[in-house]
């Protein structure tokens, strides 16, 4: 199990962090890379034409601006790619979220939330998880703790 979250930019790496770490969590191996779709392009596209070769069973890109990097990604690999859109400064991240989300027909992008890091992180354990069963089963045990934190929360309020 093996995936890579590439970056348009270092900056992007606070809000990044929180994938990388649901990730491991979950005994995921993930590498971290700084890539342009714009400043870095050969880069890019060589890593995204040969990650199958490498390993690699998602990726992760994640942009703010122009957000492209995603879509140049998902262009060049038949790995699924899932999209973060990075809020940046001009328009709070809308403009991240529209340049991934909308894609052409035939090159598609799971997108999530303008910084939706952890969901991600959760999408690519989804999309590994129809291969592996351990990893399911993970899965299925986070998805009751998070019910059972939420129901004790719930009990917290009916009792006061």
């Amino acid at each position: 199990m093996k995936v890579a979250i590439i970056m348009g930019s270092d900056s992007d790496y606070e809000v990044v962090k929180k994938t990388e770490e649901i990730l491991k969590d979950f005994g995921v191996e993930v590498q971290v890379r700084v890539m342009s779709a714009h400043r870095t392009p050969d880069r890019a596209m060589e890593f995204a034409k040969n990650a199958e070769t490498n390993g690699y069973e998602v990726i992760i890109g994640a942009a703010g601006k122009a957000a492209h990097l995603p879509g140049v990604l998902a262009a060049l690999t038949l790995l699924p790619v899932i999209g973060i859109p990075i809020k940046s400064s001009t328009m709070d991240g809308l403009d991240s979220l529209l340049s991934i989300v909308q894609m052409p027909k035939g090159i598609p992008v799971a997108t999530v939330a303008i910084n939706g890091a952890e969901n991600a992180g959760l999408l690519a354990i989804q999309i590994l998880s129809t291969k592996y069963v351990d990893l399911r089963e993970k899965l299925k045990a986070f998805r009751e703790k998070q019910e059972k934190e939420v129901i004790e929360k719930d009990e917290m309020f009916l009792n006061r």
